[in-house]
């Protein structure tokens, strides 16, 4: 017997059932899900292939219901050479008289990559502890990325550092948040002057305003331009294309090709 065999039932009914989970119930409820990972956090709900309410999401995933989930904190021992920069991190902070529960937020290690999430009042010198330690020198950092989570109530937007150590050959991440009411993160340029561009960018995509930093200007899109692009709550159409007098529709305006 062959697997495409109609006599295979077992197996032709469990795939159905899978696919019955993934659209049951009325559009706008979960279906059943998995139970989350022990400690997996969620933020809120998504609807549609892109999130998207009303009319605007054209992929044809509209009953899709998911959880929008973010990894929780992990517990020690942490495996590999994680738990030695912890370690290092402790001792470096407690020289500041920092312990390091009150810098670090949670610590993560997901699918193998390693986060510290650092609360913003202590970014600044958890970096300068990250760069100069001898058991640390994490001497390159690679750049800035930032995230909007519009449900995840009181740090909403995030900022994330990729560091390396080339010294030790090891890579980590730094994770910070803010609030939208109040989107200020510490500039990380007097420790990592390459974070000067990307911070600029990420505040002109994401809003978020970089203290200290010495030149925080928009980086691509116009200086007198509203709002910032790449968050989750700016509009997908009806924006005026200022220097082109143009004006992009919203996408179920948008010409339907078939």
């Amino acid at each position: 017997m062959t697997f495409d065999t109609p006599d295979n039932t077992e197996i032709r009914s469990t795939h159905a059932d899978t696919d019955a989970a993934a659209t049951a119930g009325p559009e706008g409820t979960l279906p059943p899900q998995d139970p989350q990972p022990e400690g997996d956090e969620v933020i809120g709900v998504r609807r549609g292939m892109f999130g998207i309410s009303g009319t605007g999401d054209t992929s044809g995933y509209g009953r899709l219901v998911r959880p929008v989930t973010l990894p929780g904190s992990t517990p020690a021992p942490f495996g590999g050479y994680f738990d030695e920069v912890v370690d290092s991190l402790r001792v470096a902070l407690a020289a500041a008289n920092i312990p390091l529960e009150t810098a670090i937020e949670k610590i993560v290690v997901f699918r193998g990559e390693f986060t510290l999430h650092v609360r913003r009042a202590h970014l600044v010198r958890v970096a300068r502890a990250l760069r100069d330690d001898p058991a640390l020198r994490f001497e390159l950092c690679l750049g800035v990325s930032g995230v909007h989570y519009p449900d995840d109530a009181g740090r909403e937007l995030h900022a994330v550092y990729p560091l390396m150590s080339i010294t030790h050959n090891r890579r980590l991440r730094v994770e910070v948040s803010a609030p939208d009411a109040d989107p200020h993160i510490p500039s990380l340029y007097e420790v990592y002057p390459t974070t000067d561009w990307h911070e600029r960018e990420t505040y002109d995509f994401f809003g978020i305003l970089f203290d200290g930093h010495p030149s925080l200007t928009r980086i691509t899109m116009p200086d007198d331009w509203r709002g910032h692009p790449q968050r989750k709550d700016y509009p997908l159409g009806g924006i005026p294309v200022e220097y082109k007098g143009a004006r992009i529709p919203p996408p179920d305006e948008r010409r339907a090709y078939s």
